[in-house]
């Protein structure tokens, strides 16, 4: 509960003229970024894998990825700490390691890792802002992609190789590129948070516009909530 008071505060703040988030693009911008020049090919069969991302509060997240084609599910949790640290409360201290993550399960022969990237980076979040999205500070919010593979770990640096030599963003990307230990579900009351309370002032702000940008930047991937 103390966590969502400090989040109304952190809205005011942004929503202000001269406040600290007001400058911040974290839902009211996207940007077009190119193809990833390394990939994964499409699988010839359908299947099931996974990529574990953390951008900010994994509300907006997690609404992203569920309108996503080739996405079998997305679920918000923990990444980047230990098992018994795993919770909400803990977590938003900052000082478990963990950061607020989704994990996000697709069908490789419908979508690619980089294709999921692409949208990671575009739309999802802004990977240029150094342990904070917009209004939320901490670690726990920082950029982060948990590979679980060599090709993940392959494709990933690649790309962000690849967008900071091509100056897309005015500043350097800040997502750390690191191996996954383990990824922990977060409570019940996370999953589909954005989508369950649409009118929560935080979702309006933040969470909403993401979804409305993967909509008009992403038509070919865009698909209904299932």
């Amino acid at each position: 509960m103390l966590r969502f008071i400090f989040r109304a505060f952190a809205i005011l703040a942004a929503v202000l003229p001269l406040g600290k988030g007001a400058a911040c693009s974290t839902g009211g911008a996207s940007v077009a970024i190119p193809n990833p020049s390394v990939d994964a090919p499409l699988a010839p069969a359908k299947g099931q894998q996974t990529a574990v991302l953390a951008g900010g509060c994994f509300w907006g997240i997690q609404a992203v990825f569920e309108r996503l084609k080739g996405v079998i599910r997305a679920t918000s949790g923990y990444s980047g700490g230990a098992a018994d640290t795993a919770q909400y409360e803990k977590v938003s201290t900052g000082r478990t390691g963990h950061a607020e993550a989704v994990q996000v399960t697709y069908d490789p022969s419908q979508i690619s890792y980089g294709q999921i990237l692409r949208v990671f980076f575009s739309v999802a979040h802004d990977p240029t802002q150094l342990n904070q999205q917009g209004p939320d500070v901490g670690t726990q919010y920082r950029s982060a992609i948990f590979y679980g593979s060599e090709e993940q770990k392959r494709i990933a640096e690649a790309y962000v190789d690849q967008l900071n030599r091509t100056k897309v963003f005015p500043k350097p990307i800040a997502t750390q590129i690191v191996a996954l230990s383990a990824f922990y579900p977060a409570e019940d009351y996370h999953q589909g948070y954005a989508d369950n309370h649409p009118e929560n002032l935080y979702i309006v702000i933040n969470d909403l516009p993401k979804v409305e940008h993967l909509q008009k930047q992403f038509p070919d991937l865009y698909v209904d909530k299932k």
